[in-house]
């Protein structure tokens, strides 16, 4: 069923506090669904396919929502989808190309350790990395089809919105097939590990209630589901996209000062629900950011706060802390000195980076650096002591850069008035990849 009705308020349980937030969009019972969550002990899995090194801030919702839930004293178990990784799970443009297994298990023990940060291993309610391949690829097709084919009526399958899509233009057996081995994956965990609820975002609830199905069909259960809403933006641009693709969890594809800035730009309309979904703040402090983004939009206060929780989440405290400082040093209220080489590097390709073999001048590199249109525009604005090398004011526009001013003998960082600023790599024979 969609839950449509207003969350009650002034209650303190976590099913009520996941309605406040509307982490709760679909459910196969909300009383069903409160008994279990405000229960402690209670089993439950999520999963994660991988379809990319990497996860990304889409999958945010997901995690942090198993987070939730075992901080209230819940059981997870995330799996990872080694083998509905190979196959994948119905697109509503085309067939999806099918990954060779090698990768996908390289992919799987990435996604695994990404996992990590986000649940304790230990104690009464340890979390466990389950993999799907573990029980599904020791299956033989006869058993498959007999054990599990044989509980799924196809007019229910056929009637799957995204298979309904598919129809016309064509859909393969293998992407037709993904419900019927997700479905036995809640089945699997129900029966090893005493799981005893599923959710995930709302595109999967067709997949999550044919599982709620197929383990009441073989005489086992109860079990329960509920499904996230899916995470959009208020301008109508895909959540978690920027100019230079996806926003990822690995900082080796998306880096922390990235990451942050990620946060920090995010728009007025939306930060208010991306607090509620993704922040551990609680209610009264949350209430209060979006108070004050509404009086103080300029402040940008809930965005800050939003970037650097979930910044030291993911990345950790001590890469969160470069990068406050970096967004601090950058405007002139740092060193960028003690910038670690990678932060600032970072930060200057976010900014933009031009590569240079020599130096020029500084009028010169204000206007290869695009900071300026013309070298005149340039010795207007050094003349009017509105240029910044390094934090340091330049007043004559004939002055040279030496290899001395270079920061960890390599970069740059130009700055026009208080907030335009761009980075200058001096290439020459040095290596020009990340440090």
């Amino acid at each position: 069923m969609t839950d449509t009705s207003l969350p009650p308020s002034g209650r303190d349980t976590l099913f009520d506090d996941l309605r406040w937030r509307g982490l709760v969009q679909d459910s196969t019972g909300l009383d069903e669904l409160r008994a279990l969550l405000d229960r402690p002990g209670t089993a439950f899995y999520v999963g994660f396919d991988p379809t990319a090194p990497s996860l990304h801030v889409g999958h945010l919702m997901q995690v942090t929502t198993a987070r939730r839930l075992q901080l209230a004293g819940h059981r997870p178990l995330l799996l990872v989808g080694g083998a509905t990784g190979q196959i994948g799970d119905p697109k509503e443009s085309a067939e999806r190309t099918l990954n060779p297994p090698e990768v996908v298990a390289g992919w799987v023990a990435r996604i695994r350790a990404q996992l990590a940060p986000f649940v304790s291993y230990e104690g009464a309610d340890a979390a466990q990395l389950v993999n799907n391949l573990d029980w599904t690829g020791e299956m033989s097709v006869v058993e498959f089809l007999r054990d599990v084919g044989k509980h799924f009526p196809v007019n229910k399958m056929l009637a799957r919105e995204v298979v309904r899509a598919r129809l016309e233009s064509g859909i393969s057996f293998t992407e037709f097939s993904y419900q019927l081995l997700q479905a036995h994956d809640f089945f699997e965990l129900h029966r090893r590990h005493g799981c005893q609820l599923q959710f995930g975002g709302s595109d999967q609830w067709g997949n999550i209630t044919a599982g709620v199905d197929y383990i009441r069909r073989r005489g086992a259960g109860p079990v329960e589901a509920f499904t996230t809403p899916l995470v959009t933006k208020a301008d109508g641009t895909k959540f978690g996209k920027t100019e230079g693709g996806a926003v990822w969890l690995d900082p080796e594809l998306t880096s922390p000062y990235a990451f942050y800035q990620f946060w920090v730009n995010v728009d007025d309309r939306d930060v208010g629900r991306y607090l509620r979904f993704f922040s551990f703040r609680s209610r009264e402090e949350l209430e209060a950011l979006e108070k004050e983004t509404a009086e103080r939009p300029a402040a940008r206060a809930a965005q800050r706060a939003l970037a650097e929780e979930l910044t030291t989440l993911v990345h950790g405290e001590r890469e969160m802390a470069q990068v406050v400082a970096a967004s601090q040093a950058l405007f002139g209220r740092g060193s960028l000195a003690e910038l670690a080489p990678a932060t600032l590097r970072a930060a200057l390709a976010e900014a933009g980076m031009v590569y240079v073999d020599e130096l020029p001048d500084v009028a010169g590199l204000l206007k290869e650096s695009g900071l300026v249109p013309s070298m005149k525009e340039a010795r207007r604005v050094i003349a009017e002591g509105g240029a910044y090398v390094n934090n340091i004011r330049v007043t004559a526009a004939e002055v040279m850069v030496t290899p001395a001013d270079l920061l960890h003998g390599r970069y740059l960082v130009l700055r026009r008035g208080k907030r335009s600023f761009a980075g200058v790599e001096l290439r020459g024979d040095r290596e020009t990849s990340r440090v």
